[in-house]
């Protein structure tokens, strides 16, 4: 039997964290510099504090910035400190396409929690299973909406990556880059464990359950309002 999907909220704006830190159905969050920047964040450290303050009891993901493994770790070892609740990020590649797998292991052993992020086919996801140990928590985030950005099928990906993941406990797969709220149905379809949502997204996804007929209703309705304020005549 498959086992029930969680549901992170993707976000760094610190008014909607607090905000759907207060949802039952929301179980974690997930951050990136990107996210961070767009927020407004100023000084990285400061700013996930501020994160970690609001949401203490459920997971948040934050990322590593450095380019260079020695950094990288650095930066893990620091963020790693900042929360028990804290995931750290590591991209499965730096920017050069050099894979890290040998922070991974390193950061694996020393039982701190991670997610490898920026992954898009079950080979990375392979490589990654040969760098942990079975014990140490670790979520593998692929890319779904990425991928079906450039005319590529995820759904492989997952397949593959989810069988192979079946001997891993401590392994979770993450569905990331949701373009739709569809992709829930689809993630929960294939097994993923996790989905990682933007707020706008999840709120749509709490008003699953409307009839075909209910969906037909409403949006010939939306063109009749619509033509009626435009005062369209023919």
């Amino acid at each position: 039997m498959k086992k029930k999907i969680k549901i992170f909220c993707d976000i760094a704006e610190l008014s909607k964290i607090r905000k759907f830190n207060k949802k039952k159905s929301v179980k974690g969050f997930t951050t990136n510099p990107s996210l961070m920047k767009k927020a407004g964040a100023k000084n990285y450290e400061a700013y996930s504090k501020k994160i970690l303050r609001i949401c203490k009891n459920k997971p948040v993901s934050l990322e590593v910035f450095a380019d260079d493994f020695k950094n990288m770790k650095n930066q893990a070892l620091k963020i790693n400190q900042w929360g028990k609740n804290v995931y750290v990020k590591i991209p499965v590649t730096n920017s050069k396409g050099i894979f890290t797998g040998k922070i991974i292991k390193e950061l694996n052993n020393m039982n701190i929690k991670l997610n490898i992020t920026a992954v898009y086919n079950f080979k990375q996801t392979q490589k990654i299973l040969r760098n942990i140990n079975k014990k140490s928590k670790v979520i593998i985030s692929i890319f779904a909406g990425r991928a079906g950005d450039t005319g590529k099928d995820p759904v492989p990906e997952f397949k593959k990556s989810i069988s192979l993941a079946k001997n891993f406990k401590n392994v979770e797969i993450l569905w990331a880059s949701v373009r739709e709220p569809y992709n829930f149905i689809q993630a929960k379809q294939l097994g993923c464990h996790i989905i990682t949502i933007p707020p706008s997204t999840i709120e749509k996804i709490e008003k699953f359950g409307k009839s075909f007929s209910q969906l037909t209703q409403e949006t010939v309705m939306t063109f009749y309002k619509d033509a009626k304020s435009a005062g369209f005549k023919i």
